[in-house]
């Protein structure tokens, strides 16, 4: 009777341990919600139920079975044992733009895998959750949305919660067609004077000299010379542009390997060395044969010649990234119309080689007539094609062997410049000499900055130490991004920069070096994102921020939320970068 008892406790007591389990429908329960932008997907957990960090999964799985997990934004697990777990409720956005990219199809299903325990001591099994979504259906919608929500916001706050890129695309929606085309001239006019158009100007001012060689350099000539250049530059930019815009992947970008690079400066170093009387670079014999069929042959073969270089320098040269061809990116990817988009970036292309139509004129103008002035002016010129390419060249060599580059190519041009017995020429001479020596010297100091050859030894001095430049933590996934911004107590700053971007190199040595700089950002949190290499993970990076290139600067304030209305794209001097981040921290 006493064994029957106990049997009978026994089996009630695990009957009754056994009915205080949750279902795992009760345990788990699961929603998916579709918003204008984005599916989340909703995970309510039971009481005493946590999740498996590492059993959480987010698939893209038709058309093809895809790992999306690391382009969301996923809340920090804590420490249960020797696992990760999460004990509350989670709502993970995917947004549809990520959904698009990554499965190239309109017709999305999604798959969520999750497994998780009671603290009870009960282990569910492996769960999955999918939604099915169409992309084309919701695209309209969302973007009908996004203008109401902007136009709300202009009218609101006054565009304070727009960043210069968004108020830009703003304009090419709303604004007069003539009255944007004139503003975009504008911009371009103002993006001549930044260092990366000054390459352009050595290297047609030079085809303008090898003109001249071969007899009359009318103004009209040189001007017609000068405008096939910038029309083809021109031409370069619009179609890079339409690309990133449209596809997102950008030309001038994917251009910007150190094989390209090694290339184009290699052809520099052969017109270069072409000038100096080596050799003379020509169209293949049987390509001129055909040419000069024509009356004009010589003509065409010299205009074919300056497009071709025109169109590579836009791509090769000058990739820089400013407010006005990012607001135009953003313009042609959100609403697909290329034709408004593509003519912006075509005249702001034209106002960017404007200077360069007057470089054009003023040579045929006043030209020395060929004799031996113009040898000399061929052989300087020359020089600066080798200018160019130790220019090319830093994008790709290390630091310190560019300053060597640089004092080898000054020494060599103040000795050459000896032959001259002219009193102004031998002052020249003298502190190019003297310059190349202190890059020298620079360079044999580990210095790598040309323009202050000496800063080693003046660092030394004036007690500057390397404590007082900025520590950057670097990031490589949207993952490590957001484990630190969650980690971080203090706002954040993410950088955008590669190594083949000038206004990067600006920004570096200008911007991120002055004192009152670097104090402000003492109280932040810095991280660099390097996507000198365009990979698939730097492309879903920049697509997240929606950056079209280096540089840019996105910001978080201390409780991680994103500060969209101070994100800067292009150079700012430091006055402009205290400026917008003094706003809103």
């Amino acid at each position: 009777m006493k064994k029957l008892l106990l049997l009978f406790l026994c089996s009630f007591y695990a009957f009754a341990i056994e009915q205080s389990f949750l279902e795992p429908e009760e345990a788990f329960k699961t929603s998916f919600e579709k918003k204008e932008d984005k599916l989340v997907f909703n995970l309510k957990l039971g009481k005493d139920i946590y999740l498996y960090d590492d059993k959480l999964k987010f698939f893209i799985s038709k058309p093809q079975k895809i790992d999306i997990r690391e382009d969301l934004i996923i809340p920090k697990a804590k420490a249960y044992e020797v696992w990760q777990i999460h004990t509350h409720d989670l709502n993970i956005e995917i947004p549809y733009d990520l959904l698009k990219q990554r499965a190239n199809s309109d017709k999305v299903e999604v798959q969520i895998d999750f497994q998780g325990c009671s603290k009870k001591g009960l282990c569910y099994a492996p769960m999955s959750k999918t939604a099915s979504v169409d992309l084309s259906s919701l695209e309209t919608v969302k973007d009908n949305i996004q203008k109401i929500e902007k136009s709300a916001v202009a009218l609101d706050n006054g565009a304070e919660n727009q960043n210069e890129t968004d108020i830009i695309a703003s304009s090419l929606k709303e604004g007069n067609v003539l009255l944007v085309l004139a503003t975009f001239f504008g911009f371009g006019l103002l993006l001549s004077l930044t260092p990366c158009v000054f390459p352009m100007i050595p290297i047609l001012s030079s085809i303008i000299v090898k003109a001249g060689d071969s007899g009359k350099l009318t103004a009209s000539k040189g001007f017609f010379l000068s405008l096939v250049y910038v029309l083809s530059m021109a031409v370069a930019y619009t179609i890079a542009g339409v690309l990133a815009g449209l596809f997102g992947a950008n030309l001038q970008v994917a251009l910007q390997n150190p094989y390209v690079l090694v290339a184009f400066a290699a052809i520099f170093i052969a017109l270069a060395f072409s000038m100096f009387g080596y050799f003379k670079l020509e169209l293949p014999q049987s390509l001129q044969n055909r040419i000069n069929k024509t009356t004009d042959g010589r003509e065409k073969q010299g205009v074919v010649g300056i497009a071709i270089m025109g169109f590579l320098s836009a791509l090769i040269v000058g990739p820089c990234v400013a407010p006005p061809l990012a607001g135009a990116l953003v313009y042609i990817g959100q609403t697909g119309d290329a034709l408004l988009g593509g003519a912006a970036l075509f005249v702001m292309s034209l106002g960017m080689g404007a200077p360069l139509l007057l470089i054009g004129l003023g040579a045929g103008k006043y030209m020395p007539k060929p004799g031996g002035w113009m040898d000399s002016i061929t052989k300087i010129f020359g020089i600066i094609m080798l200018g160019v390419a130790i220019w090319m060249l830093d994008r790709v060599l290390d630091p310190t062997v560019i300053m060597y580059l640089w004092a080898l190519l000054l020494i060599a041009t103040a000795i050459y410049l000896k032959v001259y017995t002219h009193i102004l020429v031998k002052l020249i001479t003298t502190v190019i000499m003297i310059y190349g020596v202190l890059l020298f010297v620079g360079a044999v100091s580990q210095a790598t900055n040309p323009l202050n050859p000496l800063e080693k030894f003046t660092s030394a001095k004036t007690g500057v130490m390397i404590s007082e430049e900025l520590n950057w933590n670097l990031v490589t996934s949207n993952k490590e991004i957001d484990a630190a911004v969650n980690a971080s107590n203090k706002p954040v700053m993410l950088d955008f920069q590669a190594s083949w971007c000038v206004a990067c190199k600006e920004l570096e040595e200008i911007t991120f070096k002055d004192p009152r700089v670097i104090e402000k950002l003492k109280g932040f949190t810095l991280l660099r994102a390097d996507v000198t290499k365009n990979s698939d993970e730097d492309k879903l990076m920049q697509k997240r921020f929606g950056v079209v290139g280096p540089p840019a600067l996105i910001f978080w304030d201390k409780n991680s939320n994103e500060i969209k209305a101070s994100q800067i794209v292009g150079y700012k001097n430091p006055e402009q970068f205290l400026e917008i981040v003094n706003k809103h921290f």
